[in-house]
């Protein structure tokens, strides 16, 4: 997988968690999805195969069927945005698992963003989204502030909606 394909330098760099590269924006959004082994384990499989952005409503067209190092991913918002991105790494350990794609030409943000599942000592099951971007098409330089307030919201809702895939049934808050 070639760094020349991504529009930005830092590739993997969301492998450090507050990592930020010069001329970006930081966002790291925690969320408490629950307790214990099975939430730990329902979470990662709905993050490792799509299923948490495909409930989240959004278009998935990835080349396969769960995230690797080199899959291509199509995220399109509202029908009408399309976002190209590539796997930059996964993880699968015994209490982490996730991954994160970096930007691709014609996506509306330059930069990356991973989605991680823990399990912590005390059996607590977290999302962590952590992502460094900036914009890179005119609309998404001209909402500015909103730009950034949605992005944060999407990340929010990730957390929302995982924990309902992996509670089955839990609150949508």
């Amino acid at each position: 997988m070639s760094s020349e394909d991504f529009t930005y330098a830092d590739v993997g760099a969301t492998r450090e968690e507050h990592f930020c590269p010069p001329g970006f924006h930081p966002m790291n959004v925690r969320t408490r999805l629950g307790e214990g082994e099975e939430v730990f384990q329902r979470a990662s499989e709905a993050v490792l195969t799509w299923e948490m952005h495909r409930a989240m409503g959004v278009g998935v067209d990835a080349s396969a069927e769960r995230a690797a190092p080199g899959v291509d991913v199509t995220v399109t918002l509202a029908g009408m945005i399309k976002a190209p991105c590539r796997v930059v790494w996964t993880l699968e350990e015994p209490r982490r698992t996730g991954w994160a794609y970096g930007t691709l030409t014609g996506h509306p943000e330059c930069g990356e963003e991973s989605f991680v599942v823990d399990r912590t000592g005390d059996g607590t099951v977290w999302l962590t989204v952590n992502a460094f971007s900036r914009p890179a098409k005119w609309y998404a330089r001209a909402g500015g502030l909103a730009t950034r307030g949605l992005q944060h919201a999407y990340a929010r809702r990730c957390g929302n909606v995982l924990r309902n895939l992996a509670t089955e049934g839990g609150e949508d808050t």
